[in-house]
């Protein structure tokens, strides 16, 4: 029964992942997105809340996959994104300082991580 726990776990984390990253892409891309209570504080905060909550739920989802490796991915994500709401006809801002924001909370939730389980 124990080592049941800890495999839902992983399962939950993996499902709840795939539904993160589809919802933060479909936000993404949409030419007129929904509006948030999360909205009053900013562009940056949501890209950084987002990026946090894949990095943190990508670290349960993929045990096996080096930190390093999820961050980078996820980053590279946080990139094509912002290359992606530079097609003219979605109506979207490309700004660099949104995927180096996706970035920053990406390497502060793998270093916190990282910190805490040493202890």
């Amino acid at each position: 029964m124990s080592d049941l726990l800890p495999h839902r776990l992983h399962r939950i984390a993996w499902v709840l992942f795939w539904l993160a990253l589809v919802f933060a892409v479909t936000m993404a891309v949409l030419p007129h997105p929904l509006h948030l209570p999360i909205d009053r504080f900013g562009d940056k905060f949501e890209h950084m809340l987002a990026f946090a909550t894949l990095t943190l739920l990508g670290q349960f989802a993929f045990p096996a996959l080096p930190r390093l490796r999820l961050a980078e991915r996820l980053s590279f994500l946080g990139a094509l994104i912002e290359v992606v709401q530079s097609i003219p006809s979605l109506h979207r801002d490309c700004d660099i300082r949104d995927w180096i924001a996706d970035t920053i909370a990406i390497l502060v939730v793998t270093g916190a991580l990282r910190l805490l389980r040493r202890r």
